[in-house]
């Protein structure tokens, strides 16, 4: 009896340390718990990326017309100044000088014309009479048109002293930011001196940048329907990474495209108003400065429906870009997708998904095609960023052209 208790109780051990292997065995590992988002339609505003280059609308270099000593600089360096501010005094006697005389000329001719007038009048008169000559009549008359001819030589003379006169006074041609001297005081300029000043206008400024042929095709035929150029609305991001608070409008596209690159040359107009509580003569007073490099942002004006989900849940191979979608039995499927103009955080789906399915996010490495998940919500994506690159292509264009999506509108 002793020896049937001991075979028992050896027997029962034994069943106990099976029964867990057999449970396993049983119910098979258990489904990788991953989180999912559902496709849906979301309203984003599509942006191109460009690298420009501020330009003003207008430039001026100061050059002198006439020679001189330089007697006044009646301007600060780099302050603003305004349309027909004197800048620049030449010394004015010797033009003055020069005003008169040919004043006093033409005042002699215009005398010794009244004469010339009464004596064709007295040889017309005595021509009647037995005295008069006809000779005399037509000597009279020439001696009178070649003193009329002198007095308009007289006159032009006196208008071109009264011009250097004026050309003595340097005055600014358009408002704008003046540059240094590079003429001082007691210095003889002349209009071989070089530049004595430049002046480039500040509100509003210009944006030049160019676009790859390619680029420029696209934007062209995503646009044109929508009003072109007024469909487009411009931004720039500053060097130190900030979002310009201006916005502009593109108004210019060169014609012809640059053999060695084959991009063409777009160019934008946009406002650069003082800075509040500061004054155009103090300097810094404005963001957009002449020749400064910035990052060009062209945003449709009117938002776009796409289907979009977190750039995390897409996987690549050789084959392309896919995702792995949740079906109905909870089972992992592999779907080749197709992107747009997608973000390193958000991937904008043209083709490979619809509405309404659900694709795995997080946990993406744990996933096996074919092999069942435990499905849960994931974690909320962040907000698209404005400043996210992309590339609808795949491929950087050749100008080094880059692609965003800016931050997402509400849901249809």
């Amino acid at each position: 009896m002793p020896q049937n208790v001991e075979s028992w109780y050896l027997l029962v051990a034994l069943a106990l340390a099976l029964l867990p292997v057999r449970a396993e065995t049983q119910s098979g590992p258990s489904a990788p718990a991953v989180g999912v988002v559902r496709v849906e339609r979301q309203q984003i505003t599509e942006t191109d990326e460009f690298i420009g280059r501020i330009q003003a609308v207008n430039r001026v270099v100061l050059v002198a017309r006439v020679t001189g000593f330089l007697e006044q600089r009646l301007f600060a360096e780099g302050a603003e100044v305004k349309k027909d501010d004197l800048l620049y005094q030449i010394e004015k006697p010797p033009f003055q000088a020069a005003v008169d005389a040919a004043q006093a000329t033409v005042e002699q001719m215009e005398a010794q014309h009244r004469n010339a007038q009464l004596t064709l009048q007295r040889q017309q008169t005595l021509l009647s009479g037995p005295a008069g000559q006809q000779s005399n009549v037509d000597a009279a008359l020439a001696s009178e048109r070649a003193l009329a001819a002198q007095i308009a030589g007289a006159q032009a003379q006196l208008e071109t002293a009264q011009i250097n006169l004026g050309y003595a006074e340097i005055r600014a041609p358009i408002d704008g930011k003046i540059s240094s001297t590079s003429v001082t005081e007691g210095n003889v300029v002349s209009p071989t001196s070089g530049i004595l000043a430049t002046i480039v206008s500040q509100d509003p400024m210009y944006v030049l940048f160019s676009i790859s042929l390619r680029a420029g095709l696209d934007l062209r035929a995503r646009y044109a329907a929508k009003g072109g150029y007024s469909a487009v609305v411009i931004k720039l991001r500053l060097p130190d990474g900030r979002i310009y608070r201006e916005e502009g409008k593109l108004n210019y596209a060169s014609p012809t495209v640059a053999e060695n690159t084959d991009t063409i040359v777009a160019r934008g107009v946009i406002p650069n108003p003082v800075f509040p509580g500061m004054t155009a003569e103090q300097p810094g007073s404005r963001e957009l400065v002449d020749g400064e490099f910035v990052t060009v942002l062209l945003e449709g004006v009117q938002p776009v429906t796409v289907l979009a989900i977190p750039r995390a849940a897409v996987l690549s191979d050789q084959q392309g870009d896919y995702v792995y979608v949740v079906d109905a039995h909870n089972k992992a499927e592999v779907r080749r997708i197709q992107q747009g103009q997608s973000t390193p955080t958000v991937a904008v789906i043209t083709s490979g998904l619809k509405e309404g399915e659900l694709v795995i996010s997080e946990g993406v490495q744990r996933v096996r095609p074919g092999k069942a998940v435990s499905a849960g919500p994931a974690t909320p994506p962040p907000s698209i960023s404005r400043a996210a690159q992309g590339n609808a292509s795949g491929a950087s264009p050749p100008n080094g052209a880059t692609k965003s999506v800016p931050e997402a509108g509400a849901k249809q």
